[in-house]
């Protein structure tokens, strides 16, 4: 190898990779269309965002095994539906939940916010069960306001750099944390918007920590939700909201779900899924979280 030059290095490796038998570096096997799609319907499990409308449009809720990117302005309820999520996950199935725990990376994670609405969740859950007549033995596992915050995993980050370590950290976390179901990323885009002047080294860098958390998804069989901030850009002759991180990170997400004000009114739109038609429809942010639009809970206009 010493008195090899560049061409011939580069000639003898490929040689060698040609020798190599294919199923020596082919990860797994194929499948057919079939049993992937059988497989899909019988594991694709959702989870409920606690607002029926919302949970109509994309199916039944948050999709596991999925990446869902949700956007949208300031103000308009990215963290609250975070947390309602990362609370909806401790309820058991026949309420909507994937009974198991919550991993929340970075953002304005609020303890006591989290509280308000697991004592709203656990009171739902016991006027459900009274509902339905199930006994009490049937309903063993529902969840208390008083210890849901221990069941949610909370990591802050201040940089790039962090937060990448810790996404290359997750898979070892959760292989020791099995009842892991969610891993909610607030927000997703803040440390990436500043100090980088290299775009293609950003993009790559992107793109990377993307595949790592689809991976992440499929693998565990839990759902992976960044919240991200958006911007206006002018398309077709009028401004629109965008996503932050351009166009290449549009394509690393499954879902992408734009929060925005309707007049005085919260909407959530699906802007892009490989199942669910595009669609809009009304919620609010209540004080016991995330529900469906009601007349008290639209933003008052400034006098």
């Amino acid at each position: 190898m010493d008195g090899l030059d560049g061409s011939d290095a580069i000639l003898q490796q490929e040689q060698q990779q040609q020798s190599l038998n294919p199923k020596d570096w082919i990860a797994v096997d194929p499948q057919n269309a079939w049993d992937l799609l059988h497989e899909e319907r019988s594991l694709m499990t959702r989870l409920t965002t606690s607002c029926a409308d919302l949970d109509d449009i994309l199916g039944g809720g948050i999709s596991c095994k999925q990446v869902t990117e949700i956007g949208g302005v300031p103000g308009i309820g990215k963290t609250q539906l975070g947390i309602q999520l990362a609370v909806n996950v401790q309820m058991p199935s026949y309420c909507g939940g994937l009974g198991g725990k919550a991993i929340y990376i970075e953002g304005s994670f609020m303890g006591e916010r989290a509280q308000e609405i697991a004592e709203a969740c656990a009171e739902d859950i016991s006027e459900y069960k009274r509902f339905l007549h199930k006994d009490l033995q049937a309903c063993q596992g529902e969840i208390q306001g008083k210890d849901v915050l221990q069941n949610i995993y909370f990591f802050r980050i201040c940089s790039y750099t962090e937060q990448i370590a810790l996404i290359n950290y997750l898979e070892e976390f959760i292989s020791d944390h099995k009842d892991v179901k969610i891993v909610i990323i607030d927000s997703v885009a803040f440390h990436f918007r500043q100090g980088f002047e290299d775009l293609a080294l950003r993009t790559r860098i992107l793109g990377e920590m993307a595949l790592k958390l689809v991976k992440l998804a499929k693998m565990c069989n839990l759902a992976v939700v960044l919240l991200n901030q958006v911007t206006t850009r002018y398309m077709e002759g009028s401004f629109q909201l965008s996503f932050s991180l351009g166009d290449s990170w549009s394509r690393c997400c499954t879902n992408r779900i734009i929060l925005y004000w309707n007049r005085n009114e919260r909407y959530a739109y699906i802007d892009k899924s490989p199942y669910l038609r595009p669609a809009a429809a009304p919620y609010s942010v209540t004080a016991r979280g995330i529900r469906n639009s009601a007349p008290h809970c639209k933003r008052s206009k400034l006098v």
